[in-house]
């Protein structure tokens, strides 16, 4: 009778947490099933994304006509290497991209250590005012970026900085959004308790940014150095406001001056344009992988 009422009670309870198993298998089903639509949203998107590049590549390998052509071209030319020569020989174009990756690259070094060092001040150190002045750099993110081109060509002048690499460079090493970007990432993944336990064993607050948190937040980082990198490879205005020597030209400020005046010859433009974009799509093949991670992995912790 007791073995009775034990198995009974066993198959019971059995009965009752088996439906709710099934159901979470069939969710689990659901959820990890990927419906038709979706490949349908994703193709659109994929092909809304690429079509521009492979028009710019059918401009670029053909002529300016085609840009008005009707039926339009879908076929590229094989005028390309053409145009890419005389697009060599029109501007110092090389030279341009040279400047370009100099100036990306160490915009985005920059970023990575200033805006993690400062996200790390503030999500971390205990100052008298810290958070107003995170405020403040809150705050300035609202402040469009042309209002301060005056006072900013105005510093650079006194400087005398007009005409030099360093003008556009240093201008872009730090960034509100950066540090916000930053002190985020350290405050969700950095503990209280890790940070005292560090300085227990007689770590300086330096040793403590370099050694514990920089390598945690090495993701999050790496975005951000990547987001700076291709902001300043296709920054325009602030460049073509300070540069004035073609051998200082960066790559788009090289784009414009393939125009004259009062013509613009597309596919000698597209073909620049293309020029252009050829060492993102190869950073972007190299490290989008990595650079997607990092974007989730703020997401998931942000």
């Amino acid at each position: 009778m007791l073995i009775d009422t034990t198995a009974g009670g066993a198959i019971g309870t059995t009965m009752t947490g088996a439906p709710s198993g099934g159901r979470r298998a069939r969710s689990g089903g659901r959820l990890g099933r990927v419906r038709w639509w979706s490949y349908l949203l994703v193709g659109v998107a994929a092909f809304g994304s690429l079509f521009p590049l492979y028009w710019m590549f059918i401009v670029a390998s053909t002529d300016s006509a085609t840009a008005t052509r009707m039926p339009p071209e879908i076929v590229p030319g094989g005028n390309f290497f053409q145009l890419a020569g005389l697009v060599l020989e029109t501007v110092p174009f090389l030279q341009s991209i040279l400047n370009s990756l100099v100036i990306a690259t160490t915009i985005g070094v920059g970023q990575v250590l200033l805006c993690a060092l400062a996200g790390f001040a503030f999500a971390k150190l205990r100052f008298r005012g810290s958070g107003v002045l995170f405020l403040i750099v809150v705050l300035t993110m609202t402040v469009p970026t042309q209002l301060a081109i005056i006072p900013q060509y105005m510093i650079i002048s006194w400087l005398g900085w007009v005409d030099t690499l360093q003008a556009v460079t240093v201008p872009g090493l730090a960034s509100a959004f950066g540090i916000f970007w930053m002190r985020q990432h350290i405050a969700a993944t950095i503990s209280d308790e890790l940070m005292q336990a560090a300085r227990i064993d007689g770590a300086s607050t330096w040793q403590i940014f370099w050694r514990i948190a920089f390598p945690i937040v090495r993701p999050a980082a790496f975005v951000l150095g990547l987001f700076g990198f291709v902001t300043a490879w296709n920054d325009f205005l602030w460049p073509f406001i300070v540069l004035k020597s073609p051998e200082r030209f960066t790559a788009q400020i090289a784009i414009k001056a393939l125009q004259n005046s009062y013509t613009v010859d597309l596919g000698l433009a597209m073909s620049g344009s293309f020029l252009a974009t050829l060492p993102l799509l190869v950073l972007f093949v190299l490290v989008g992988r990595r650079m997607v991670a990092g974007i989730l992995d703020g997401a998931f912790k942000g």
